[in-house]
């Protein structure tokens, strides 16, 4: 999968970004040069979906490293790119009056709209009843919204980084990303949750705040952050009521 999205759609943690990009051997890559470089490594019916110059979202249906399941959805302006599988889907499906047949995608784009828009739940209640391996990317065109979340048993990885022009890239493959973004990515968070409003939060412990501490690679050189949570600090919410009470605008 492939997601790039600019800034003022995203507002990526500062500390992703990482001073040596742009005076190491390797620069910064532009959003086409990336897009390029996806599709050209991928199989041929690889694809991408373009909106405007603000956003786009780049899917293979396979990888011959990769053994994970891999779909695509879109309904209503919104597109899911899933990754992996969930074990409860069945349940899930019938729990949202799905079919049986919906695949975990379409799931996920089902269940974004649902309490987006009536929802009484936040996300990260909905986010912990998924049972399984999952990474998944969405984007609600028509709100200009990115949703991106991580299982938290580190079974999917995927990570994020920087582009030349500020854009936030997101990608399951790691040569893609070291390529495109130089020093300025890592490894996205296992466990949480990316509002491109909001923010990142750890679905498994959302009262916390994340940390993000530098990461240093094998040559010594600063390489964005990985996140944690922050044991010691606690998140002030206010109660949630209604329709803002979803993973569409929490916070």
């Amino acid at each position: 999968m492939l997601g790039i999205f600019k800034e003022k759609l995203v507002n990526a943690p500062k500390e992703l970004k990482s001073p040596a990009s742009m005076s190491w051997c390797s620069k910064p890559k532009l959003s086409n040069e990336i897009l390029n470089d996806f599709m050209s490594s991928n199989s041929s019916n690889a694809f991408s979906m373009c909106f405007g110059n603000d956003a786009l979202v780049a899917y293979s249906p396979s990888n011959s490293n990769s053994t994970h399941h891999r779909f695509f959805s879109g309904l209503d302006d919104i597109y899911c790119v899933f990754m992996g599988e969930l074990h409860n889907l069945s349940r899930l499906n019938n729990q949202y009056g799905l079919s049986k047949g919906t695949k975990e995608a379409m799931f996920i784009i089902q269940a974004y709209r649902t309490l987006r828009d009536r929802g009484p739940y936040p996300a990260d209640q909905v986010l912990i009843q998924l049972e399984g391996s999952f990474g998944f990317l969405i984007y609600d065109h028509k709100n200009e919204t990115v949703f991106v979340a991580s299982g938290s048993n580190g079974q999917i990885g995927l990570y994020w980084g920087v582009a030349a022009d500020g854009s936030i890239v997101i990608s399951e493959n790691l040569d893609l990303i070291k390529a495109s973004c130089a020093k300025s990515f890592a490894p996205f968070p296992t466990g949480c949750m990316f509002h491109s409003e909001h923010g990142l939060m750890n679905f498994e412990h959302p009262t916390r705040k994340m940390k993000a501490m530098p990461r240093i690679d094998s040559e010594g050189v600063m390489c964005g952050a990985n996140f944690n949570v922050d044991s010691q600090s606690k998140i002030q919410t206010m109660p949630r009521v209604g329709s803002e009470a979803n993973w569409a605008t929490w916070g």
